[in-house]
């Protein structure tokens, strides 16, 4: 009983120290693996994302024909902290991605013959449009659609890509957004704008069930989702916020006013929600604001920026956050001396980060950026200093 134990025989020290070693990699592997479990790149919580943020109009539509995914993609290899897909329905009742519901501006179906007898004259939020449209079509028949450049006058170098492109669904978008975020491990979000709402409703493919449906079949939970869901409308965005948790973003306009309004005769107008009294209404229902440009900064006689106004005062005081549009990199788009030589050049390029710098100056959230690259420049050097 009291001998001396023969670890030649029995090395416990040794294997008590292997043992140990053990338990504590298993320990660290079962902590490693339940940090990555809470690391959810698609639900990273309400306070992403860092402001200020890039958003990708229709991807980098700049640079690669807009509302596909590879416009999308490069989006995200410029630096895009989300992207923006416009949502319509197709006839099946599928959401894909097209700036407007007539699509013979940005794909080729007008010279596809078995699509010929598809040309309509339709009424879409009071204006009579003649086309072809995307409720018209199966998904299956949109995807024998190639999608080409819209403004070629401005984007010359995109029509390279016309015909490559299929028109993408928004599940197609999810899945690119879920593997590239992946690959980077950093959260990409998803700034949806759905099109034409009372529109669709008023045919039977109402947007807002659809695309809460199928968020949620993804993953993306509520406030927590990295999911910013716009509209035009205001209707729909209270519908969604009883629906929903996810984030809402009520664009407005210099100008006009929500098409819901307009078909009730509430008499609500863009100029009536911009006030310090109609952003407080919008704070009710939507958590970010999201006005034209102009209205933030508008531009002289000359075209050249003028001085901020109180907008981004107002829109604090109420309590939302405020993400603008639309920066474009062509001279036509650009106040006036930020353009390039020639300065009557519809597709030269001038200086589109110092444009998106004075907009980051005067304090805004998020700036959509057709070129999502120029505003990751402006935004990195803000940063910097």
């Amino acid at each position: 009983m009291n001998a001396k134990p023969d670890h030649r025989r029995w090395p416990v020290p040794h294997l008590a120290r292997s043992l140990s070693l053990r338990i504590a990699g298993a320990a660290f592997v079962a902590l490693l693996a339940a940090g990555c479990a809470s690391h959810d790149l698609k639900n990273p919580g309400p306070a992403w994302p860092t402001s200020p943020s890039v958003i990708a109009h229709r991807g980098a539509s700049a640079l690669r024909p807009e509302h596909t995914l590879a416009a999308y993609r490069k989006a995200i290899e410029d630096g895009a902290d989300s992207i923006e897909p416009d949502l319509v329905a197709t006839r099946d009742g599928v959401l894909v991605a097209r700036h407007e519901n007539e699509i013979s501006g940005t794909t080729n179906v007008a010279e596809l013959a078995q699509f010929a007898a598809r040309m309509a004259s339709k009424t879409i939020d009071g204006v009579v449009v003649s086309g072809w449209f995307t409720e018209d079509f199966t998904l299956a028949e949109l995807k024998l659609l190639r999608a080409r450049e819209r403004i070629p006058a401005n984007r010359p170098a995109n029509v390279k890509y016309d015909g490559q492109y299929t028109i993408p669904t928004l599940q197609e978008i999810i899945d690119l957004v879920d593997s590239e975020s992946r690959a980077r491990n950093k959260t990409i979000g998803l700034v949806p704008e759905l099109k034409h709402p009372s529109y669709f409703k008023s045919i039977g493919l109402p947007l807002e069930r659809r695309v809460v449906e199928v968020l949620a079949a993804n993953g993306y939970r509520g406030r927590d989702a990295a999911v910013f869901i716009q509209s035009f409308e205001t209707g729909n965005l209270k519908e969604l916020r009883a629906m929903a948790g996810y984030r809402l973003v009520q664009l407005v306009s210099p100008s006009g006013a929500p098409h819901d309004a307009i078909e009730v005769g509430s008499g609500l107008t863009y100029a009536d929600m911009i006030t310090p009294e109609g952003l407080r209404a919008i704070a009710r229902y939507a958590d970010v604001v999201a006005p034209y440009k102009t209205i933030v900064i508008p531009r002289d006689a000359a075209g050249a920026l003028g001085v901020p106004t109180r907008f981004v005062q107002d829109v604090r005081a109420a309590g939302l956050a405020i993400h603008v549009w639309t920066m474009r990199p062509e001279n036509p788009f650009l106040p006036t001396g930020l353009r390039a030589a020639p300065a009557d050049s519809p597709s030269q390029r001038g200086d589109a980060v110092s444009e998106i710098r004075a907009y980051l100056d005067a304090g805004v959230d998020a700036v959509f950026t057709d070129d999502p690259a120029t505003g990751r420049t402006a935004i990195d050097a803000v940063r910097k200093h």
